[in-house]
C-alpha cells in the first residue's frame, strides 16, 4: 500500500510558477510510474506528466510541455511538479498517482494509489 500526499497548491497570477510535491508513505515508489493529472471543473481528470521511477524517464502532456517539469527526490520519496509560465487554463484540482504495473503512463485506470488532490487556481 501507498498512501500519497500532495502539496505546494495555490493561488498564482498568470506567467508565475508554482511547485507541487507529492510525498509517498509506506512502499517507496521504486518501479512504480508515477504521474501527475488535473481534473478541471466541469471536465474529466486528464494526464499532466509521468516519471518512470527505475530509468528516470519523463513525459508530458503536450498542453504542458515545456512549461512543467516532474522530477523526483529519491531520498524523499517525493515526486514534483514544477510549473512556469502559468496560465489561466491550467487551473485544476492537481493529482499524484502511482503505478505498480508498470502500465501505459498516460492512462488514469493505469494508476492504483491516488492522492486527495491539491487545489491550483491561475488568474488573469
Amino acid at each position: 500500500q501507498v498512501h500519497l500526499v500532495e502539496s505546494g497548491g495555490g493561488l498564482g497570477q498568470a506567467g508565475t510558477s508554482l511547485r507541487l510535491s507529492c510525498a509517498a508513505s509506506g512502499r517507496t515508489f521504486s518501479n512504480y510510474n508515477v504521474a501527475w493529472f488535473r481534473q478541471a471543473p466541469g471536465q474529466e481528470r486528464e494526464f499532466v506528466a509521468a516519471t518512470k521511477w527505475s530509468s528516470g524517464s519523463t513525459y508530458y502532456a503536450s498542453s504542458v510541455k515545456g512549461r512543467f517539469t516532474i522530477s523526483r527526490d529519491n531520498a524523499k520519496n517525493t515526486v514534483y511538479l514544477q510549473m512556469n509560465s502559468l496560465k489561466p487554463e491550467d487551473t485544476a484540482v492537481y493529482y499524484c498517482a502511482s503505478d505498480p504495473n508498470s502500465g501505459t503512463y498516460y492512462l488514469e485506470g493505469a494508476y492504483v494509489y491516488w492522492g486527495q488532490g491539491t487545489q491550483v487556481t491561475v488568474s488573469s
